[in-house]
């Protein structure tokens, strides 16, 4: 049914600033700097071998530029979306409608990059918030144009999104709607004792969903909280940002066997942001 986690979106007050730290914390270029002119913003594009990252500000009064404005108001910079990409987002409408949720039309959209003149379509459908849950996640199908590819320097250069975190207060509910019913693989779910949670570990084009359970009464809830990026040397990348004047933490052993990680403390536009090596 879906394809890939296609994009993560970043709201940031000052587009050229953001671009600036991310290029700092990735050790790469972006591959595309444009706007979307129907939904009234500007964008900054990072491309990586599995998903490509999306900084967005507002540029006028369009109703893009009004969730943007809004969410800068009420939460400050930080995770404001994530795409699913599909290539057939029309089957997917029509199992929502068959599984009786209320699916909103699909509707085109088309953005340029302002530096080369280039132009990629796509068709968007938004997911009810029986699905969402007060995350903003939608589809995606790309009809026209493309990324170009990126080229790393180094290999403290992040190659791509080992996975983003999602809190959630109800397990069971994320559960029945990314493995039941969108077919998304969950590679794990498990107790990590010394936390005292549950986590979940979907897998969907070699990406990891890792969900962290924190029970409550509230009604059910999903949010998007934080990334990984994955580098071939996290020590190369340690010193590459010292460098840069990035704040780091020192390198330690990550949760799962065989990986070290470092937490970037400065320069993330309000996203908690990991490094982290898979050892070979």
């Amino acid at each position: 049914m879906l394809s890939s986690i296609d994009h993560i979106i970043i709201a940031v007050k000052d587009l050229d600033e953001a671009e600036k730290n991310y290029e700092k914390i990735l050790g790469i270029s972006p591959v595309w700097k444009g706007e979307h002119e129907q939904l009234g913003t500007r964008n900054v594009l990072f491309n990586f071998t599995n998903i490509y990252l999306e900084l967005i500000n507002p540029n006028s009064n369009g109703p893009g530029s009004k969730v943007i404005k809004n969410h800068l108001k009420e939460k400050a910079e930080g995770l404001i979306g994530m795409a699913y990409g599909s290539k057939d987002i029309n089957q997917i409408r029509a199992e929502l409608i068959k599984s009786n949720f209320d699916a909103e039309d699909i509707f085109d959209g088309e953005g340029i990059n302002l530096l080369t003149k280039e132009k990629r379509g796509w068709k968007n459908l938004f997911l009810p918030n029986e699905i969402t849950r007060g995350a903003l996640i939608f589809v995606i199908q790309h009809i026209f144009g493309s990324l170009k590819k990126t080229k790393i320097k180094n290999n403290s250069g992040v190659r791509k999104l080992d996975h983003v975190v999602i809190n959630t207060n109800d397990a069971e509910g994320f559960i029945k709607i990314h493995r039941d019913f969108f077919k998304i693989r969950l590679a794990l779910d498990k107790i990590i004792e010394h936390w005292d949670r549950r986590m979940l570990f979907f897998r969907l084009n070699k990406t990891t969903l890792e969900v962290v359970e924190t029970k409550n009464k509230d009604k059910p809830s999903d949010s998007l909280w934080g990334l990984a990026w994955e580098v071939d040397s996290i020590k190369s990348a340690y010193k590459r940002l010292k460098n840069e004047g990035v704040e780091v933490s020192d390198i330690k052993p990550g949760i799962k066997e065989g990986t070290k990680v470092l937490t970037i403390k400065s320069h993330t536009n309000g996203v908690p942001t990991l490094l982290i090596e898979h050892q070979k």
